[in-house]
């Protein structure tokens, strides 16, 4: 850094003595700032409208890429490094003053700030004062602003319920006192700022990364589920709450305390069909299951989003995302450094726990069981494949560790246990590589014995503690649509197309199909499938609220796995280990640790507080239950 700024210095410097030299203007020196335009000359000229609106896209961050994952406050991973606020979250002690872990990409006021731009997009564009006059440009912006503030109001009402709708640019010296709007009246303006976003974007080309009418239907889509659910009609959520919700004075913020919400599931079914209508995904068509090979790779194909060169990953299944944020630069993507084992020098930041790892079927669809003794002797055979695209787990093969860590590894294996090893005539307990006992990084090892695959580039040729990686995070992707549609099927009673759609996704991730037609036990099987084929995309989170099962599910204590390997009679091995069943004996304890976090439901965690000081800031924004 210091040698680029000397050379710039020196830059600057000559440019001024030349411009001296050769006589140049007095005000050579008043020019506008090339940083700062007039505001009035924006609304001008297409390109800085368009400007405007690409700098509003980054109120959607890195998507769900940040260092800590929204997977950690569920039953899917535990974050790695205490004390960063997802703690209070999971022991359910956050509160107005202490609000425990707060991302960008849904903070209160981060997301007001965007939607101040979007209203800022729309008012310009919308009125005569702008000089820009090429419809399609214009319609363009106006498309792109309306998504936008859809997103960003979804993305407030279902952390926090209904919120004040701002539709206007506040001026200075204006009153800001809003009064919340109710949860359907936030629905109906998301739902309307999605079809203006459609028919604004309808027929339209856009680049890649930046939204479609396609994304304002998904967008609408999953609107209209959460709005159909348990959480947001208010009978079912008084009756399956144990006070805090029940005893809430204003059940209006919550959800809908009127109306057919059998109405709602058809409007979510609706919404859903078109989308996949409009739509393609990737290789839903199938009509019987792939192969245990083909399930893997088409698993990973799907969440490399057509962005890795890595072997066996199909391109074509970018098909499936329907709006993503790319990482064009490949300089603010770190997602696998901030994951990844700590013995390739990684940070294990989010890791997946056992509760997880428990709920992958076999490959027969059966369930996995601690108590099946052949189960618990070998649990990471014959699990479904997605299982093998997803986790990495003790034994399983990795990308080429001699590049990062020497020649440790030369099997290049996860290795999360502690292993008998002959040290000449002794016998030593060998903590493996990528444990905190590592020889390499301990103290950024897994707590539970497990490392997240999914996302994770699988090239051998990217080295994650040193190379970004080009994978995007997908806001929407089409399954998600088709899950909404057998949702709100299963709700409707209508099971044979839940069924038809449910054996779809399963058949392309190798998996066996469904044929229960009790509406009960479908919704369970769905709920399952839900759970394991959007891993790590920022659905539980939300899903175990929306159901109101997170006291059973988000609630529990987080599982670890302990893995051992030992001799078996005659045999032994020197270093460097490698996992070998015809060496050792292994064996694997499931264990419950609360060390490291002590998790409990609280049911306030439904919603998320106000922070006090927006409260202050604004008399009229009533708290929501249980703060």
């Amino acid at each position: 850094m210091k040698a680029i700024f000397k050379n710039t210095y020196i830059l600057l410097t000559t440019a001024l003595l030349a411009s001296f030299a050769s006589g140049c203007k007095k005000d050579f020196l008043s020019v506008k700032p090339p940083t700062q335009i007039p505001s009035e000359l924006v609304w001008k000229d297409p390109a800085l409208a368009q400007a405007f609106v690409t700098e509003i896209y980054n109120g959607l961050g890195n998507g769900g890429f940040p260092e800590q994952m929204l997977s950690s406050v569920t039953d899917e991973s535990l974050f790695t490094h205490p004390n960063r606020g997802i703690d209070l979250v999971n022991a359910g002690i956050i509160n107005p003053t202490n609000l425990g872990w707060v991302d960008d990409t849904w903070a209160y006021n981060r997301m007001y700030n965007r939607i101040r731009s979007c209203n800022i997009t729309i008012e310009k564009l919308s009125g005569a004062d702008n000089g820009i006059t090429d419809k399609n440009i214009k319609d363009q912006l106006l498309g792109e602003a309306h998504f936008l503030r859809a997103y960003f109001y979804h993305q407030l009402t279902r952390f926090y319920g209904s919120v004040p709708l701002i539709t206007k640019v506040y001026a200075l010296d204006e009153d800001y006192a809003v009064k919340r709007s109710t949860y359907e009246e936030c629905v109906n303006f998301i739902v309307k700022d999605c079809n203006d976003a459609i028919k604004e974007l309808a027929g339209k080309s856009t680049q890649k990364g930046r939204t479609s009418a396609l994304a304002a239907m998904a967008l609408k889509s999953r609107v209209l589920l959460y709005a159909a659910s348990d959480l947001h009609d208010s009978p079912t959520a008084r009756s399956k709450s144990k006070g805090v919700i029940s005893g809430y004075a204003n059940p209006e913020f919550l959800g809908y305390i009127t109306g057919d919400r059998m109405q709602r599931w058809k409007a979510a079914q609706d919404a859903a069909k078109a989308v996949i209508d409009a739509g393609s995904g990737y290789k839903l068509s199938l009509s019987e299951k792939a192969s245990v090979k083909d399930g893997i790779s088409n698993y990973k194909s799907i969440a490399m989003g057509g962005e890795s060169k890595a072997p066996g990953i199909d391109p074509s299944a970018s098909s499936e995302l329907i709006f993503a944020r790319y990482f064009i630069d490949r300089s603010d993507n770190r997602y696998a450094r901030a994951n990844g084992p700590n013995g390739y020098h990684n940070w294990a930041g989010n890791t997946p726990i056992g509760l997880m790892v428990d709920d992958y079927e076999m490959t027969d669809g059966t369930k996995f069981s601690w108590a099946n003794t052949a189960q618990k002797n070998a649990p990471y055979q014959n699990r479904d494949p997605r299982f093998y695209a997803t986790i990495l787990y003790d034994g399983a093969g990795w990308k080429p560790r001699d590049k990062v860590s020497g020649n440790v590894d030369p099997a290049n294996q996860i290795q999360t246990g502690e292993y008998d090893l002959k040290e000449g005539n002794t016998v030593i307990n060998f903590k493996g590589l990528d444990t905190r006992g590592s020889s390499i990084e301990n103290w950024n090892g897994s707590w539970t014995g497990y490392y997240m695959q999914k996302f994770t580039d699988p090239d051998p040729a990217i080295v994650d503690a040193s190379m970004p990686q080009f994978v995007p995070w997908p806001f929407f992707r089409y399954t998600e649509a088709v899950l909404n549609y057998v949702e709100a099927s299963i709700e409707l009673g209508q099971t044979d197309q839940a069924i038809v759609w449910l054996n779809r996704i399963r058949f392309r991730s190798g998996m066996p199909a469904v044929s229960s037609t009790s509406q009960a036990e479908l919704r369970n099987i769905y709920r399952h499938e839900r759970r394991i084929e959007m891993a790590y995309e920022e659905q539980r989170y939300h899903d175990a609220r929306r159901w109101m099962i997170a006291e059973e599910t988000l609630g529990r204590q987080p599982t670890y796995i302990k893995v051992s390997g030992k001799f078996k009679s005659g045999q032994t091995m020197s270093a460097p280990y490698h996992y070998d069943t015809s060496v050792y004996d292994y064996t694997y304890t499931p264990t419950i640790e609360t060390a490291q976090e002590s998790r409990l439901w609280a049911e306030k965690v439904y919603f998320r507080p106000f922070e006090r000081d927006e409260v202050f800031k604004n008399k009229e924004l009533k708290q929501n239950p249980g703060y």
